[in-house]
């Protein structure tokens, strides 16, 4: 396996995935507030941004769109994902192989959800060692979703939780993890110390102002966090270029929130 930071969903030793894996997760009420964001090409035309890494979509829409776009955006295929359909204890079907991410869809990176705590566990666990192991077969990297969720969890976004769940993608053998902003740089601060030599990189979570969402990043940044996997904070703005703007400065050039937006 090549270093991390030699892998091209990696800039400078940091990260920006632009995720729209929302089809299948949230279903397309989540393209509502943008309404043309509906159509995949829409957010692809907005990957080709600089500031992105990667972007971060099912199977479907790899096969269908990617390879429009596979000469200006790099490709991290999500492996699993459910509906929002599904009411049952957490948990996350596989829906592609790595072997076909990789040699049929052009794949430079490969994603897999974890939902620790649920009871599904411990065969979301099984499932990922084998896609991990399939991943060094191939040198690309693997990111994991690691989202502790499930009947006996009370707070996903406890410190000790989020920085179990940076600790478990490195148990598991992720070379990076997303996971939760836990509210403060001193708890995301555990997080990132927990994962050791992996990369944490935090969830965007649901569309806030531009300033409040940059003041996050800025703390997982501080806390020495290594970037952002994000969807709805750019692609449900009237003008996501602006934000991955300023997302560019202050992950990339250590700009505080406030001097990214006077840009």
């Amino acid at each position: 396996m090549r270093p991390i930071d030699d892998s091209p969903i990696v800039r400078d030793g940091k990260v920006l995935i632009l995720a729209m894996d929302h089809g299948l997760e949230h279903g397309p009420v989540d393209f509502e507030p943008v309404p043309e964001t509906i159509d995949p090409s829409t957010v692809f035309d907005v990957a080709t941004h600089d500031a992105v890494t990667a972007m971060a979509v099912q199977k479907g829409v790899a096969e269908a769109y990617y390879p429009s776009y596979e000469d200006d955006v790099n490709l991290l295929m999500k492996l699993n994902g459910t509906s929002n359909l599904w009411m049952g204890e957490p948990d996350s079907a596989v829906n592609c192989s790595v072997d076909y991410a990789v040699e049929e869809c052009g794949a430079d990176a490969l994603g897999f959800t974890l939902y620790g705590g649920s009871n599904h566990e411990i065969e979301m666990a099984e499932e990922f060692r084998k896609a991990q192991e399939d991943a060094r077969e191939h040198d690309v990297p693997m990111v994991m979703w690691s989202y502790p969720r499930g009947q006996g969890l009370k707070n996903d976004r406890d410190p000790e939780t989020i920085a179990y769940a940076a600790r478990q993608a490195l148990e598991l053998g992720a070379d990076i993890a997303k996971v939760k902003y836990p509210g403060s740089p001193e708890n995301m601060e555990w997080a990132v110390d927990a994962a050791g030599k992996v990369k944490v990189v935090m969830s965007g979570g649901s569309k806030t102002d531009d300033y409040a969402f940059l003041k996050q990043v800025e703390g997982c940044m501080e806390a020495g966090g290594k970037g952002l996997a994000v969807g709805r904070n750019v692609w449900q703005r009237e003008n996501p270029r602006e934000i991955l703007d300023a997302l560019e400065a202050v992950i990339y050039e250590g700009a505080s929130a406030e001097e990214a937006l006077d840009r």
